[in-house]
């Protein structure tokens, strides 16, 4: 086994080695087409509510089905799924590209691919967030997800930046086509890992009672519902940036294309930073701070938005902004992880999924819908101010009832819930 310095342990396993470096090529690609997309979209319509509905088909599967796709992650071998849902995001990347290369590309257009994009993402989130595991083992899982979490929003700082130089001399259809390209490097890391992700024993319920298992943990679990709630309020109000940042660059700043990169870029930065500063920290469980203080200062950054007016500024902010979100959702991560039991990780990653990434379609309509008809800056005001006084009003319930001392409920079937896994969490980003 290769020797790596701490921070950098889980890469020490050769899957996972394959499998990040594989991810770093595609996410790069991945970005690209999210700053293409919502370029495309305002350049076909002009409109921020048709941008933000681009969001909502883009995740309403994810809202629908990431249950049924948490309980089939717990059934089926992961790799090989994973395998096939890169392979469908691939075809989709060049069946835009083609449309808008052939100049027919139309709105519609958009939304379909979009909502076809959303369906496969919806199996595929919680599956490579549980696959994580099988590849580096329970003890270096914590450090998986920050180099994860590192690999995600280095993307994020290559891809828009270079899809906005890309935008701005040639269009949006290169952005689309580098995207489909990129997939063949995940797709070959893929073939080439050992690790199967093989499902547990099967039982016999069926699949509604095995997520009725996966909801009642949820449920039954305080610090499971907390995490769970904050990161519903952050991700509602405050994490629309497909939808914000674009409009605020063309008309608060006056910037076309490559300012827009440029911000998204700073986005990334941030998140890379803190990223890696996850990285350099501990094993143990992120304690309840570590989740709430993030999320304070997401918000409060997001509401002071509002009074930017310059490009420096507003990059700054948005830096601020990403560095609070990752570490804010990868502490999310890692607590639901680390509080889990193994038979029930697919179900309990699908409601992670669920809650950030599956109510993007309620947060991009309230996002699009205030940004449209009172303008961006009231957006940024209202998405903050609503996600800080939640944040408050959860503390105040979780102060007054939160169990003390009470055993964690067991799960059905299983090992019990309050046996803490070793650290460990999944993505801890919302892909674009």
């Amino acid at each position: 086994m290769m020797r790596f310095p701490a921070g950098l342990r889980a890469l020490r396993h050769r899957d996972f080695r394959l499998f990040w470096t594989g991810q770093l090529v595609s996410l790069v690609g991945t970005w690209m087409q999210s700053v293409g997309q919502s370029w495309l979209v305002l350049e076909l319509t002009g409109s921020p509510l048709k941008l933000g509905l681009i969001g909502t088909l883009q995740f309403t599967p994810m809202l629908l089905f990431s249950l049924f796709a948490g309980a089939i992650t717990d059934r089926l071998p992961k790799r090989r799924l994973i395998l096939r849902t890169q392979t469908a995001l691939m075809v989709l990347a060049f069946v835009l590209s083609a449309l808008v290369w052939s100049g027919r590309v139309q709105y519609w257009h958009v939304a379909v691919l979009a909502t076809l994009l959303g369906v496969v993402n919806t199996v595929d989130m919680p599956a490579r967030q549980a696959f994580i595991v099988d590849m580096v083992g329970k003890e270096d899982l914590m450090n998986a997800i920050a180099l994860n979490s590192a690999m995600f929003n280095g993307a994020r700082i290559v891809g828009p930046a270079v899809a906005g130089l890309l935008v701005a001399r040639y269009g949006v259809a290169p952005a689309f086509f580098l995207n489909g390209l990129s997939f063949l490097a995940v797709i070959a890391a893929l073939r080439a890992i050992r690790a199967e992700g093989l499902p547990g024993p099967r039982r016999s319920e069926s699949i509604l009672e095995e997520i009725g298992a996966g909801l009642r943990y949820a449920l039954r679990t305080p610090l499971v519902g907390l995490v769970l709630s904050l990161l519903l309020v952050v991700s509602v109000f405050v994490i629309n940036y497909n939808v914000t940042v674009p409009v605020f660059a063309r008309d608060v700043l006056g910037q076309e294309a490559e300012g827009f990169g440029l911000l998204m870029a700073a986005l990334g930065s941030g998140a890379l930073a803190g990223a890696l500063t996850l990285a350099a920290l501990g094993r143990s469980r992120p304690p309840l701070a570590a989740v709430v203080a993030p999320a304070l200062l997401l918000s409060a950054a997001a509401a002071g938005m509002a009074a930017v007016r310059q490009f420096g500024l507003a990059a700054a902010v948005l830096f601020v902004m990403g560095y609070s979100q990752i570490l804010f959702t990868a502490s999310c991560n890692t607590t639901l992880q680390v509080t889990a039991p193994d038979e029930l990780r697919g179900r309990v990653m699908s409601l992670y999924a669920l809650v950030f990434a599956g109510v993007t379609p309620i947060g991009a309509l309230f996002a699009g819908s205030i940004t449209e008809a009172f303008g961006v800056a009231t957006g940024f005001l209202a998405g903050g101010g609503l996600s800080l006084v939640s944040i408050l009003a959860l503390l105040a319930w979780w102060r007054a009832r939160a169990p003390r001392g009470r055993p964690t409920p067991r799960p059905e079937g299983g090992r019990g819930a309050g046996t803490p896994l070793p650290p460990g969490a999944g993505d801890g980003d919302r892909a674009p």
